[in-house]
């Protein structure tokens, strides 16, 4: 039944009726191993003689009773399930071949690293925004600087660019990652430990927390960066804690126009899709990343070309693509299966635009990985996850099988 999860799952976005299909097939898959690990729980009693195990098993017959009826349910179900597969003739999952994608290890980036080759179509803006930080600095006064557009248009991208190339010329810097959900009591904790500010922030009252955040900061000549700014609200709420007699500098990152009105002067910049040249630019770049001279063999261009016109111009959405191409063989039929999945995900347009994308990388993922990635779905949004102890976390939950001492050390290397 995994096996034929496994191979299913891409087809869940397909339609609604696959869709339930699938979720039914997966639940009763639920069942049965919590009826098997109660089952091996309860068998796998090691204390005591033989008189005491059979003792202990006899004393758990009503156990063994329930089990066995609930065993006769999943039956049931599954016999409903593949009348069903039958009736509305979901044979596709069964005879689609040629699109089925070989596993391919995904490709890692350090948080808040970008690289020359990152930037496409937006080098004017880079030294707009250089320029607009890094400008008079000796003037005492606050400048604000916005940058917004829709998801996937490459903000955070320029931004770290850009605040890692000018923050050495300030005091003090800190990048702030705000997002829709935020909290200001967080916020503001946020703050202080971006910019190293040594105060116990976890049990300092806020008006506290605030007052050593502006004394801190007062004098000096530092950067704020606020990304994934949703509510123009946000600035307001924290404005006050920052001293008027500093050199400042903020930049936030929008969706919003409302919160691009925010920029002091003319430091707004709207980000849009990138135009065809440099959306093949941008793809042939991550691609083609260790071939040489960067460029489409003449054969996959036709293919290139459509992958591009599905990104729609968004640089998160092409890199993306890009990126998964660049671990598949360059040929045809290889690029063309992974076109077949993408047509798969975007029929009905049920994932548009860049989510589409980034879904088509999300099923290229080993089902063990995929499940470790959806796994950290539970954590809050802006949480900081601890390597070892996710990884423990999927091993508790079962979603690690042992392998052998050389291969787990590679897929620790992996994840």
């Amino acid at each position: 039944m995994q096996a034929y999860l496994h191979g299913a799952e891409r087809f869940k976005d397909t339609d609604e009726t696959t869709g339930v299909f699938i979720k039914r097939i997966r639940w009763i898959a639920f069942e049965m191993e919590d009826v098997i690990d109660e089952f091996t729980y309860k068998l796998e009693d090691k204390h005591g003689g033989f008189a005491a195990k059979m003792k202990k098993r006899i004393k758990h017959v009503d156990t063994w009773c329930r089990l066995a009826l609930k065993l006769q349910g999943i039956r049931g179900r599954l016999r409903h399930a593949k009348q069903m597969k039958k009736d509305y003739m979901l044979t596709e999952m069964d005879t689609y071949n040629g699109a089925s994608l070989p596993h391919a290890k995904p490709a890692t980036q350090a948080l808040g690293f970008t690289r020359d080759d990152d930037l496409v179509g937006v080098e004017e803006n880079r030294e707009k925004m250089i320029q607009w930080l890094t400008g008079d600095l000796e003037e005492q006064r606050s400048r604000i600087s916005t940058v917004w557009g829709m998801p996937g248009v490459g903000k955070t991208t320029l931004v770290a660019h850009v605040y890692n190339a000018v923050k050495v010329e300030f005091d003090a810097a800190a990048w702030i990652t705000v997002s829709k959900s935020y909290n200001f009591e967080d916020l503001l904790k946020k703050i202080a430990r971006e910019f190293g500010i040594v105060v116990d922030v976890d049990n300092m009252e806020m008006r506290s927390l605030g007052k050593a955040i502006h004394n801190y900061l007062q004098g000096k000549t530092y950067i704020l960066i606020l990304d994934d700014v949703w509510i123009a609200d946000v600035w307001t709420q924290i404005r006050n804690l920052f001293p008027t007699d500093s050199i400042d500098r903020y930049v936030i990152t929008a969706r919003n126009h409302e919160v691009s009105l925010l920029a002091t002067g003319n430091g707004a910049i709207h980000l849009e899709p990138l135009q065809a040249h440099h959306a093949w630019l941008l793809f042939c770049r991550e691609a083609f990343w260790n071939d040489a001279m960067k460029e489409c063999p003449l054969e996959l261009r036709n293919l290139a070309a459509r992958f591009i016109r599905k990104c729609n111009g968004l640089p998160v959405a092409i890199a993306c693509i890009g990126r998964l191409l660049s671990q598949k063989h360059p040929i045809p039929t290889e690029w063309g299966n992974v076109y077949m999945e993408l047509e798969l995900q975007s029929a009905k347009n049920v994932m548009p635009d860049v989510d589409m994308v980034l879904k088509v990388s999300l099923e290229d993922l080993p089902y063990d990985l995929k499940n470790c990635f959806l796994h950290c779905a539970l954590f809050p949004e802006d949480y900081p996850i601890k390597r070892r102890r996710v990884m423990r976390q999927w091993i508790t939950a079962g979603l690690i099988k042992e392998k052998g001492t050389k291969h787990w050390r590679k897929w620790q290397r992996d994840t």
